[in-house]
């Protein structure tokens, strides 16, 4: 009998178990208990093995259950008993098609930089003032997101246009897997809707940009001093005490790359070039990260996670209520719940697709 899981996912629910296995046999070993940081480190993989283990062990309990429905559908002479077990199988059909995308997620290899804090940040772009309110409606969204998920939100820079609008914002979130989760923004958001001063009642499109950086650590990114070009400046736009009156936003140009990094929220220079040279890390730890992935790709694009950026990802169409993500065809018609920050199913649907384009490359992360 044909199993759901494809040749692919077993080879690699193979793999896990053996490793799982390995893992164990390690931690018995007196050698191992006597070294602590091993010790530790063989208990870590062993409990990021366990749940992809068990998640396989079900499936299989679910699909003997399915063989032995079927074959009785199959020896079945009683009408009634044949009712009754059409019923259990398609019962049985919805449960494993669930297990099976549970162990899909389950054997989701760790990102390393899951937990890393994202810097992200929002552009307004084609539509004007439109874009910007836009823009201020994607701020919104990433901080009610944050507040589901327990994180904490930095604003790092912040310039506004008309009332209710934002051209450019800066922030860093902090939380468990806040880059893990917020990778998946990247790109280019367009929102269909009637803008407010529109009298003929007409939809209009407008868009704005998301890139979403892994935080980087001194230690993954040397920045020599040579390589920067630091200019102060009197701060501009709304400001408490001596924002605008001294010359305390800080503008570093990395030279090699032409990035070029403004900040200019604190009233102290030294604390806006420090958190510029925050965010100039992480951007030039973005580009490694995205170089990265391009030479491992080769000749196979990426369809999510690319680090490309120019593509349209999602669209947020107000009459019809509705929200796609382009990447994966997903349509969800519950936009206020989007916007409001509620984001676990796009998120999840794209990690998933993610694996799935990976075994499908031949397992490569």
């Amino acid at each position: 009998m044909d199993t759901i899981i494809d040749p692919r996912l077993a080879q690699r629910v193979a793999k896990t178990e053996e490793r799982f296995r390995t893992v164990e046999r390690q931690l018995a070993d007196p050698d191992v208990v006597r070294n602590l940081d091993r010790l530790r480190e063989l208990g870590r993989e062993r409990a990021g093995l366990a749940g992809a283990v068990e998640a396989g062990r079900a499936v299989r309990a679910l699909e003997a259950e399915l063989r032995g429905a079927r074959e009785l559908l199959d020896e079945s002479t009683d009408p009634e008993m044949t009712e009754l077990a059409e019923e259990e199988i398609a019962a049985l059909e919805e449960r494993l098609a669930n297990a099976v995308a549970r162990l899909r997620e389950a054997l989701i290899p760790p990102d390393p930089m899951e937990d890393r804090p994202a810097v992200v940040e929002i552009r307004a772009g084609t539509g004007g003032d439109e874009a910007a309110l836009f823009g201020a409606d994607l701020v919104r969204m990433y901080r009610r997101l944050a507040e589901r998920c327990g994180w904490t939100v930095e604003l790092m820079s912040l310039s506004e246009g008309i009332p209710g609008a934002v051209k450019e914002a800066v922030f860093t979130v902090r939380g468990k897997g806040a880059y893990g989760r917020l990778r998946y923004e990247s790109g280019v958001h367009r929102v269909q809707r009637v803008p407010e001063t529109e009298s003929q009642g007409r939809i209009h499109t407008s868009a704005a940009s998301v890139a979403v950086l892994p935080e980087a650590e001194e230690v993954d990114i040397e920045i020599d001093p040579a390589d920067l070009r630091v200019d102060v400046f009197r701060s501009s736009g709304p400001g408490g005490q001596s924002v605008n009156t001294t010359d305390s936003a800080v503008r570093i140009t990395h030279l090699p790359t032409d990035l070029v990094v403004t900040c200019q929220d604190e009233k102290s220079q030294h604390k806006n070039k420090a958190k510029a040279m925050k965010v100039l890390r992480s951007r030039l730890l973005d580009r490694e990260i995205t170089a990265r992935e391009a030479r491992r790709a080769a000749e196979r694009r990426s369809q999510i996670g690319s680090g490309d950026r120019s593509a349209k990802i999602r669209t947020y169409n107000f009459p019809q209520n509705r929200v796609t993500d382009h990447r994966i065809g997903l349509t969800l018609y519950r936009l206020g719940d989007v916007l409001d920050g509620d984001l676990e199913e796009v998120v999840s649907a794209l990690r998933l697709a993610r694996e799935e384009e990976r075994l499908a490359g031949g397992g490569e992360s």
